[in-house]
């Protein structure tokens, strides 16, 4: 079992790294593998509505996107990891998942998912709750902690004082062992993936 961490920070090893570290380390004390992909500093495209993706299944804008959607089904987890700008997640992120999830997310379909974001002070959970919405429209199962999965500070030296804040990553990456081995034990167990009917789409015009 492996799990997808995703840095959507500018800071290849800033506070979002310094979070989604915490919850790595507990995931490896538990067994599960994991890899932090950093996104980098390089613009990404937001999702320019051509619809190419419905047929061909790959967004037309071959970048890491692409890249990324070709890797999903070597994971069994997601946690996406964002600093907190304007009560948001950042522009980089959010073109990313739109992207990747409009062209990819039948790929996703019962993977774990988790989000975490990182604040100076306040925004977190407006940007906590932009991110989880990725998951919930997906049919991605969201791991839940011990509250909000956040950590505070400016600096990662603050965000290592924030005892609360790792504790909450802590927990969460003990949730999401625990789930992906429960989801396994079931698999084994002879429990099959939900049978879920074919997507309906009701338009708002009389």
């Amino acid at each position: 079992m492996k799990v997808l961490l995703i840095n959507g920070s500018p800071h290849e090893k800033g506070c979002t790294f310094t979070a989604l570290s915490e919850v790595a380390a507990t995931l490896k004390k538990r067994g599960i593998d994991s890899e932090i992909l950093y996104l980098g500093k390089k613009p990404v495209s937001d999702c320019i509505a051509c619809g190419k993706c419905r047929k061909t299944g790959v967004c037309a804008i071959d970048d890491i996107v692409n890249e990324t959607a070709v890797r999903l089904e070597g994971f069994d987890g997601l946690i996406i990891g964002s600093p907190v700008y304007y009560a948001g997640p950042t522009a980089l992120l959010t073109a990313f998942l739109d992207r990747l999830f409009f062209s990819a997310s039948r790929k996703m379909v019962g993977m774990l998912g988790a989000s975490i974001v990182s604040c100076r002070r306040g925004g977190a959970s407006a940007a906590f709750d932009r991110l989880n919405k990725y998951f919930t429209i997906a049919k991605m199962p969201v791991v839940s902690s011990q509250y909000w999965n956040q950590v505070h500070g400016s600096t990662p030296d603050d965000v290592r004082k924030d005892e609360e804040g790792l504790q909450t990553m802590r927990t969460l990456g003990e949730s999401m062992a625990w789930l992906l081995k429960s989801i396994e034990a079931g698999q084994k167990a002879g429990v099959t993936m939900p049978d879920y009917e074919a997507p309906l789409r009701t338009d708002f015009i009389e």
